[in-house]
């Protein structure tokens, strides 16, 4: 690492880290001296805002602005140096660790034009100083980031439903990586994959993927029956190049907005061109419950080890078998379940099971603070956290359903 700013006319600098103390951040330091060698330097805060106005900062293409939770009470000054840098064509990469949302988007604002969260994924600065680098740097269009859906297409994808039964069983985070892990599965033909969040009034799958709201989900729910491939087509965005999503509306609408037969038309319009469809629903029944519920071949029931996720599940049950519906389709995943020594939480697990006449399919490790890092980051726990617990198993998980799948096909 150069810990001078100052650098021969031969060695200019380049770049330069911007924190509180850049010891904190070693990996930084390790990508920065693999991505520019010794041309770079280290500043503080109040260091940076003095060298943006010296000569050797002529030469500066971009500064990376490190900051953890403990900057938090500083966006005022944060917000100048990002300020102050791009007044002088010098680009900014935010890097952060443990910073609120919020504080993010300010900084975002204010004119950041790259964020890598912290600790930094592998490659992953490499990747955005070649963004910032690249002469037609610009946002993607609407074309680039909307797939094309060809006419026509007969597919019959299978249909996979997330439903948490209490707020924060974390049904969106399996559904987000659920989907991710099988559009990321290797087999000999590439997995089409479609994310749907159903959840029209606090879906939060564009948050976990950090994608835009666009006004054309809007538009499609509210006339399906006109809805053909090109509708739903630009309805959708892409994430990574690899999964198709569709987010839930951009302003908060009533969950009845939409009917049975507008789900239905949403669903089938889904599965006829990707190969598996994982929908988020709202924790809410609502009157087309039912049709997404019947259409599922897999339904996940999401839960805890706790009064409240065992409650709610006696009553979802008794509301499914009062209308008659398959209560049996479903299948219950507890999350943050008990690790394997933990005996008496076994046991906890088996008693909620026989009180409430369920089997409880699946468990799910406590995925820790990394799951809500990956979530505020907006990125799958395979990119954020690869070794993580939670995102192992979901990966075991997406293989199975997708190992399933090739044998009934197989067999039929």
């Amino acid at each position: 690492m150069s810990s001078e700013v100052a650098q021969t006319e031969s060695n200019p600098i380049k770049a330069c880290t911007v924190s509180r103390d850049v010891q904190k951040f070693d990996l930084l330091i390790e990508d920065m001296e693999a991505a520019l060698g010794e041309s770079w330097g280290d500043l503080g805060f109040a260091e940076a805002l003095a060298f943006f106005g010296q000569p050797e900062a002529e030469s500066l293409e971009f500064v990376a602005l490190a900051i953890d939770e403990h900057d938090e009470d500083n966006l005022v000054l944060m917000g100048e140096i990002i300020t102050q840098a791009k007044s002088r064509n010098i680009q900014v990469i935010l890097i952060a660790e443990d910073v609120t949302p919020a504080s993010l988007h300010q900084l975002l604002r204010k004119g950041a034009d790259e964020f890598v969260p912290y600790p930094l994924p592998e490659k992953e600065l490499q990747s955005a100083i070649e963004r910032l680098q690249r002469p037609d740097s610009e946002p993607e269009t609407q074309e680039q980031t909307t797939p094309r859906l060809k006419s026509g297409s007969s597919k019959e994808g299978a249909l996979i439903v997330v439903h948490g039964l209490a707020g924060g069983t974390g049904a969106t985070t399996l559904a987000v990586n659920l989907a991710w892990e099988l559009a990321s599965i290797q087999s000999e033909e590439a997995v089409s994959v479609c994310l749907v969040d159903l959840d029209l009034q606090y879906g939060s799958i564009s948050t976990y993927l950090d994608l835009p709201r666009r006004d054309a989900v809007y538009e499609m729910l509210s006339d399906t029956e006109n809805m053909d491939e090109e509708i739903f087509g630009q309805a959708l965005l892409s994430f990574e190049d690899k999964l198709q999503v569709l987010t839930a509306p951009a302003d908060m609408l009533p969950l009845d907005i939409v009917g049975p037969e507008d789900v239905e038309r949403v669903i089938e319009m889904a599965r006829s061109h990707f190969d598996y469809v994982v929908v988020d629903m709202p924790s809410t029944l609502v009157s087309w419950s039912e049709t997404v519920l019947q259409a599922a071949h897999v339904y996940f029931a999401m839960l805890e080890l706790e009064m409240r996720s065992a409650q709610n599940a006696l009553r979802l049950k008794r509301a499914l078998q009062a209308e008659d519906l398959p209560f049996n389709k479903l299948r219950f995943a507890l999350n943050r379940a008990p690790k394997f020594t933990d005996l008496s939480g076994k046991s906890r697990i088996k008693r909620m099971a026989e009180s409430l006449g369920i089997s409880i399919d699946l468990q799910l490790p406590d995925g820790g603070k990394q799951v809500t890092q990956g979530g505020d980051h907006g990125l799958p726990l395979a990119t954020s956290s690869p070794k993580n617990p939670l995102r192992k198993e979901i990966s075991k998980l997406a293989q199975s359903l997708h190992d399933l799948g090739q044998n009934d096909v197989k067999a039929a």
